[in-house]
C-alpha cells in the first residue's frame, strides 16, 4: 500500500515548518519594535474573501503590532484550513498579509472499486472534507486513503492497495483520485479450539459464526474474518460453558495468523474449563417495591440444578421489565455468584435498586425512509406525558415489528435520560425499511400435467401509507385467476381493518374428458377486523359471487348433476365471521409462537346456500438456538342449508404446496365417473416441518433446511373418514428469504397413496410459507 502524487503536486512541508520559513523569509515580521499600525493589505487571494481573512487577524489598525500578534496571526489563518502558505511582511507602519490559496478539489474518482458503494463512498469523504468544491488538504487525503484501508480489512481483503493520485489543474484546482487493487479476501483455513476437554472441539466450533470454506460460504460470507464477529463468537463460546454450570471458564489467548500471500486466516483460541457448579439457594437483596413474591416468581434458576447463565440473564431482564412496568426506567438490577470451589456449590444474590420513576415526553421515531410517522405511531402503546411502562413499550416494539415494513431484528428501542430532567425520558424508536414489495411465484411439475405456474404482486405499505395493494394472476392449466385486493389496517382510529377483494376465476378440476369446460365465478367482498386485544382479532364481511358453468362438453358429472338441479348460473351472498390470534415472534421465518384462526361462512340468499367452517393451528418449538420444530393443521368442513346439496363449487382442494406435498395441487378426494377430481366438502391436513441450519450458512435463520411429513386427504358428502383413505409424503426442502420474497423448495416422495393419484416430487414457490 503506497501513496504518490505527480512530480510537483503540491507538495509541501508541515504548518511549523512554513511557519518558520515564513519567519525567516519576513525578520521585518519577527523581533521588531512594537509599533502602531496605519494600515493592513492582503495579497494573494483568488477566491476566498477578504473578510475571513480580517476576520481570523488578532490585530486591526490602531493597535499595537508587536510579534506575539504576528505569530498568533499566522497560527489563526493555518487553522482556517484554507491556505497552504502564509506570511507576514512589515512595511514601514503597514503589516502586508501574503497569502497562498489551498487547491479547490474539482473531482474525487475512485477506480477499481467494487466491494464498496461509489456513490456512499463519495459522500462519506465529503462529509470529512475530501469532496468536489472543498480546499485540498493533502493531510485529508492521507487520513481518507489510511480510512479505505482500514475499511478493506473488515471485508478480510488484507492484499487491498490503495494509491492516491493528485492531478493539477488550471484556475488552482486539483482532481484527486483513489485506485484500488482489492485482491481477493482472504478466507480462513483453520479454526482450533485447545484445551477444551469437556466438550468436544468440533462441538464448540460449530457453535462460532465464522467458519472455514464451505460450499455455500460464497453466499453467506461466514468464512471471512471479522474481528467484531471473533468476539461474538469467544461471548457464544463463554455462554455455552455459563449456561452448563462452569463459571470459571475463560478464554486465555486468541492467536489469529495471516498466510504470507495475505490469502488465508487461521484462529487458535485456548480455554480453560474449570468446574462445573450447582446451585444451592437463590436469594434477592435491595428494594423490591414491597413485591417480593412477585419477583421471586419470576426467577428461573432452581437450587440443585447447574449454574445457568442464560437463566440468571433472563432473570436480570425479567426483573428489570417489571420494575418497568411501575415506571422505574433506571433500575439497577445484578447478579452476585458466591462460590465454594471446594463442593462445588454456589448462591446466587439478585441486587435490585429501583432508582427513580419516570414519565416519558416524547417519543421520537428514526430511520423510517418512506413509511410515514402516524403508521408507526400509530402501533406505539406506550403514549407522551404518560408514566414510563415497560410492557407497553415491549408491546410497542413488537406490533412495530409485525408490521413486515421494516428489516428483521432492525427495530430497536433506546430510552434517553432528558436533560435537566430527572423525572423524564425520551424513548426513541429506530428502524431499518425493507422493500415491501412481494412477486410470488410458484411452479409444479408432473407427468400428467407438465409445468404449472401461479402467481402475485402484492404491495405492502404502498407510498409509506401502511396500505396494502395486491394482483394475483394464476395460470395453472386447472385454473386461472385474477384477484386485486386492498386492505387499510386502519380503516378507524381505533384500528378496525378493512380489507376489498375484486376478483374472476375460471376453473377447471382436474378430469380425463378433456377438459372443453369452465366454471366462471367473479364477484367481490368486503371485510373488516376488529381487534379485540394485541394478539386477538375477530373479522366479519359481506360478498357477493356467481358462477356460471360455461358448457356441457367434458363437464365433470358432479357438476353436469349441481347444473341440471339449479341451472348454470348461481349466486351466492356469503356472510363470513372469523378470529385470529397470532403471537409467532416472526411472520416471515417465525422459530417460535402460535398462530390460530377460525373461519365461518354462511349463505342463507341466493341460489346456492350453505354453511362452510375452516380452522387451522399452527406452532413453533425451538429445540435449540438452530433448530426449530414446526407443525401445522387444518380441517374445513362444508353443509348445504335448506334442503339444498352443498355447492360443488365451494369444495375444498388437498394436494400440492401449502397442503399435501408431492401430490399435484388439487389432486386429492374423490373421482367421479368422468374422472374428475373435484375436491370435497371435508378436509383435513397436517404437516410438521423440522428446521435445520443449512451447512456453511452460519446462524441465518431465514436461509434454512427442513425436512417435512404431511399428511391429510378431502373427502365427499357420502364418503367416510377412514386412516386408509389418508394420503402422506415425506421429503426435504429448502426455505430461504430471498431477494423477491420468502422461497420455498421441496423435494419428496410419496408415503401412502393409490394408484390413480398424480404425484409431483418437485415443488416450489416464492411466497408465504406453509
Amino acid at each position: 500500500m503506497s501513496s504518490s502524487q505527480r512530480p510537483g503536486a503540491f507538495l509541501r512541508p508541515s504548518i511549523l515548518t512554513l511557519a518558520l520559513v515564513a519567519t525567516l523569509q519576513s525578520g521585518a515580521a519577527w523581533a521588531v519594535e512594537p509599533f502602531i499600525l496605519k494600515d493592513i493589505r492582503v495579497e494573494g487571494l483568488n477566491r476566498t474573501d477578504p473578510g475571513t481573512v480580517f476576520a481570523s487577524l488578532p490585530f486591526r489598525i490602531g493597535d499595537t503590532y508587536n510579534d506575539d500578534k504576528g505569530a498568533a496571526a499566522l497560527r489563526a489563518l493555518f487553522a482556517t484550513g484554507l491556505f497552504k502558505d502564509v506570511r507576514i511582511n512589515i512595511d514601514g507602519n503597514s503589516a502586508v498579509v501574503i497569502i497562498e490559496e489551498r487547491p479547490i478539489i474539482a473531482n474525487v474518482s475512485f477506480v477499481g472499486l467494487k466491494e464498496f458503494d461509489t456513490e456512499a463512498l463519495t459522500k462519506s469523504l465529503k462529509d470529512v472534507g475530501i469532496g468536489e468544491g472543498k480546499p485540498f488538504d493533502k493531510a485529508l487525503a492521507d487520513r481518507a486513503e489510511q480510512e479505505l484501508k482500514r475499511q478493506y480489512l473488515t471485508r478480510s481483503l488484507y492484499g487491498a492497495e490503495v494509491t492516491t493520485t493528485i492531478t493539477p489543474l488550471e484556475r488552482n484546482r486539483v482532481n484527486v483520485s483513489f485506485s484500488v487493487t482489492e485482491g481477493d479476501p482472504a478466507k480462513i483455513g483453520e479454526v482450533r479450539i485447545l484445551g477444551s476437554k469437556v466438550f468436544s472441539e468440533s462441538t464448540l466450533v460449530g457453535l462460532m459464526e465464522q467458519t472455514t470454506s464451505g460450499w455455500l460460504t460464497w453466499y453467506t460470507k461466514t468464512d471471512r474474518y471479522s474481528r467484531s464477529k471473533l468476539n461474538a463468537d469467544l461471548e457464544t463460546l463463554r455462554s455455552y460453558y455459563l449456561n452448563r454450570g462452569y463459571l470459571e471458564f475463560a478464554v486465555t489467548s486468541t492467536q489469529v495468523t495471516i498466510s504470507p500471500d495475505k490469502q488465508s486466516i487461521n484462529i487458535a483460541i485456548t480455554v480453560s474449563e474449570g468446574q462445573p457448579y450447582t446451585v444451592t439457594a437463590v436469594k434477592l437483596e435491595g428494594d423490591f417495591l414491597g413485591r417480593e413474591e412477585d419477583f421471586k416468581r419470576l426467577i428461573q434458576l432452581k437450587p440443585g440444578q447447574a449454574y445457568q447463565g442464560e437463566a440468571v440473564a433472563q432473570t436480570t431482564r425479567l426483573f428489570s421489565d417489571l420494575y418497568g412496568t411501575f415506571g422505574y426506567a433506571f433500575a439497577r438490577v445484578d447478579s452476585r455468584p458466591e462460590i465454594d470451589k471446594a463442593t462445588g456449590q454456589v448462591v446466587v444474590t439478585f441486587t435490585a435498586e429501583p432508582q427513580r420513576r419516570v414519565y416519558v415526553r416524547r417519543v421520537i421515531i428514526g430511520g423510517n425512509t418512506r413509511t410515514r410517522d402516524e403508521v408507526i405511531r400509530r402501533e406505539f402503546r406506550q403514549f407522551e406525558s404518560a408514566w414510563y411502562d415497560g410492557q407497553r413499550i415491549k408491546a410497542s416494539k413488537d406490533r412495530v415489528e409485525r408490521l413486515g415494513y421494516f428489516k428483521q431484528g432492525e427495530v430497536t428501542i433506546d430510552t434517553q435520560e432528558v436533560p435537566g430532567a430527572q423525572d423524564q425520558v425520551d424513548v426513541i424508536l429506530t428502524v431499518v425499511e425493507r422493500p415491501t414489495g412481494n412477486i410470488m411465484v410458484g411452479a409444479g411439475y408432473s407427468s400428467q400435467q407438465k409445468l404449472s405456474l401461479t402467481g402475485s404482486i402484492q404491495q405492502d405499505n404502498v407510498f409509506g401509507s401502511g396500505h396494502s395493494l395486491g394482483i394475483q394472476v394464476n395460470t395453472a392449466s386447472t385454473g386461472r385467476a385474477l384477484v386485486v385486493s386492498e386492505t387499510d389496517p386502519y380503516f378507524t382510529v381505533d384500528g378496525v381493518s378493512r380489507s376489498i377483494d375484486v376478483f374472476y376465476r375460471t376453473q377447471k378440476p382436474i378430469n380425463t374428458l378433456g377438459e372443453q369446460y369452465e366454471l366462471i365465478t367473479h364477484g367481490g367482498t368486503v371485510r373488516f377486523g376488529v381487534p379485540f386485544s394485541e394478539i386477538d382479532t375477530v373479522f366479519f364481511g359481506l360478498g357477493y359471487a356467481q358462477t356460471t358453468m360455461s358448457t356441457t362438453a367434458g363437464l365433470p358429472n358432479s357438476y353436469l348433476l349441481y347444473g341440471r338441479l339449479f341451472g348454470k348460473n348461481s349466486r351466492e351472498f356469503p356472510f363470513t365471521i372469523g378470529w385470529q390470534r397470532d403471537n409467532r415472534d416472526s411472520i416471515i421465518s417465525p422459530t417460535a409462537g402460535r398462530y390460530q384462526r377460525v373461519n365461518f361462512e354462511i349463505s342463507a340468499l341466493g341460489d346456492a346456500r350453505y354453511a362452510r367452517a375452516n380452522l387451522q393451528y399452527q406452532e413453533y418449538f425451538p429445540i435449540t438456538n438452530k433448530i426449530t420444530l414446526g407443525v401445522n393443521s387444518e380441517l374445513g368442513w362444508g353443509q348445504g342449508l335448506g334442503g339444498r346439496p352443498y355447492p360443488i363449487f365451494k369444495n375444498f382442494y388437498a394436494g400440492g404446496l401449502g397442503s399435501v406435498r408431492v401430490f399435484e395441487a388439487g389432486s386429492l378426494g374423490p373421482v367421479d365417473v368422468t374422472g374428475s377430481y373435484s375436491g370435497g366438502n371435508r378436509k383435513v391436513n397436517v404437516n410438521a416441518e423440522l428446521y435445520l441450519p443449512v451447512p456453511g450458512g452460519g446462524n441465518d435463520k431465514t436461509f434454512r433446511l427442513f425436512g417435512f411429513w404431511d399428511a391429510g386427504n378431502v373427502w365427499g358428502p357420502d364418503e367416510k373418514i377412514t386412516g386408509d383413505s389418508i394420503r402422506s409424503s415425506a421429503g426435504i426442502g429448502l426455505s430461504w428469504l430471498s431477494p423477491m420474497g420468502p422461497l420455498r423448495l421441496s423435494y419428496g416422495t410419496p408415503l401412502r397413496k393409490k394408484p390413480t393419484d398424480r404425484i409431483e416430487k418437485f415443488q416450489f414457490q416464492i411466497g408465504n410459507a406453509f
